[in-house]
């Protein structure tokens, strides 16, 4: 029996954990549906940043870059969104980039901005379309020099050079974004793919995966129930949010938005991993007398750090192509997908560098990290042990990607887990899991950096 020799108050506090975790799981995958979408933010950021480019693009590359033209297919988009439902910018980039003047017309559409910019744009848009000899002023124009794209924008609405912004070097720069956001995934799609089939017919071949050996801690499947529902859920995800949140509210009043939303991801993530490794600390101490920071309890395996290394990216590489499938899939069959993760929206429209190095911190160093030791260090070669390998790897991968909360994202997350989950096993190593995990998050932080413009 499971539950024989555990005390009742063990006992009791994996039970309140499970029902706590069952209802903050519940909520937060039905909030997850009312958040929208990044990739329709990602597709227009790369038709902009495309638009900006075009002067610099090689006619002989023009139809692989451009299949239309940038600013239609923007406008195309918007106009399958119901106006009210578009953000400031996006409601304006639909007015500048509409051949008629409905939006002005309707007042009902046309109301004013917060944005008191905006409003002076929409001015000048109707005394032009009221008189077709209207002189626009100048002045109205220069406070979009920090948007070039709408700057751009306007300057094709109302007929007036842009050329002192969007220089040729700038277009040249957005050319070398289009083709980096364009080729980097299009590469590790392919040369994952060819290691994908490699791994797979080696794996026919020989007829087994060679598993490396797994060195679990002397743990109970409570103690995991413990560890995530208790740790990881009950107590990072919902309690530990009231001090992070609570702290950087007191000490960034006087600072910008950006930094001060950054600063509560970067501490709301220290502060939510707590809990869970303090756990971690008293459980391997409660088996061994003590915790010991030179023993590897987790399996790292640092040396021979370089095959770590190798096994990392190869296990990156290999799984970008299987994720890159089932999100198409998803996309095909689930048209506007909802529930996309907030941190991506605020990386895309994120101009201040500070906030980007400590996103990127939490991102690529912090989350790979946590992540790897809670749920390939401790959870995995605890199922592994009890349900076998392949058991093990599909339960922590499915848990992995519950415990993000994006039902959205679930199937792209749960191939991600089973290939973080084979990559630790396979490699006997939780660096290369580390690894990996880093390079995974690395690669779409990068190219949410380059889809700025």
């Amino acid at each position: 029996m499971i539950f024989k020799n555990i005390s009742k108050t063990k006992l009791s506090l994996a039970l309140i954990s499970i029902t706590i975790t069952f209802f903050v799981w519940q909520q937060g995958l039905r909030d997850s549906l009312s958040r929208p979408s990044v990739s329709f933010d990602i597709s227009q950021k790369e038709q902009e940043i495309a638009e900006l480019a075009v002067q610099s693009i090689p006619t002989n590359l023009k139809n692989f870059f451009i299949s239309n033209d940038p600013v239609d297919q923007i406008n195309n988009a918007l106009t399958e969104v119901s106006f009210n439902e578009l953000t400031e910018r996006n409601k304006l980039i639909r007015i500048i980039s509409s051949e008629s003047n409905e939006y002005i017309i309707d007042k009902n559409m046309s109301k004013e901005f917060e944005n008191k910019k905006y409003n002076l744009i929409i001015d000048e848009i109707e005394k032009k379309s009221n008189n077709n000899s209207y002189k626009p002023n100048s002045d109205n124009f220069n406070l979009f020099r920090d948007d070039r794209f709408l700057y751009h924008l306007l300057s094709k609405k109302f007929d007036f050079d842009d050329s002192l912004l969007i220089t040729k070097s700038f277009s040249s720069k957005m050319f070398l974004k289009i083709l980096a956001i364009r080729l980097i995934p299009l590469t590790t799609i392919f040369i994952g793919s060819i290691l994908a089939l490699k791994t797979l017919w080696t794996a026919i071949s020989l007829k087994s995966f060679g598993w490396k050996e797994i060195k679990p801690l002397d743990l109970e499947l409570i103690d995991m129930v413990l560890l995530i529902a208790g740790g990881f859920v009950v107590l990072g995800e919902v309690v530990s949010p009231l001090f992070s949140i609570s702290l950087v509210e007191l000490f960034s009043k006087n600072i910008s938005t950006e930094l001060s939303q950054s600063l509560k991801i970067f501490f709301g993530y220290i502060f939510m991993a707590f809990p869970p490794l303090l756990i971690v600390f008293y459980q391997i101490k409660s088996l061994n007398g003590e915790f010991t920071l030179k023993k590897d309890y987790f399996q790292f395996n640092f040396l021979p750090l370089k095959d770590a290394i190798i096994l990392g990216i190869k296990g990156w590489l290999t799984i970008v192509p299987l994720v890159f499938l089932i999100s198409l899939i998803m996309n095909t069959l689930i048209d506007n997908q909802n529930g996309s993760n907030p941190l991506l929206e605020i990386v895309l429209n994120n101009n201040n560098y500070l906030s980007f190095i400590l996103l990127f911190i939490t991102t690529t160093l912090l989350a790979p990290l946590f992540e790897e030791i809670i749920f390939r260090g401790i959870l995995l070669p605890t199922l592994s042990r009890d349900f076998g390998i392949i058991l093990g790897i599909i339960i922590s991968a499915f848990i992995f990607a519950l415990a993000h909360l994006s039902l959205g994202e679930m199937p792209p997350l749960f191939v991600l887990g089973l290939g973080l989950g084979i990559t630790r096993i396979a490699s006997g190593s939780l660096l290369s899991s580390v690894i990996m995990h880093s390079l995974w998050n690395g690669l779409t932080f990068f190219n949410l950096f380059l889809l700025r413009t």
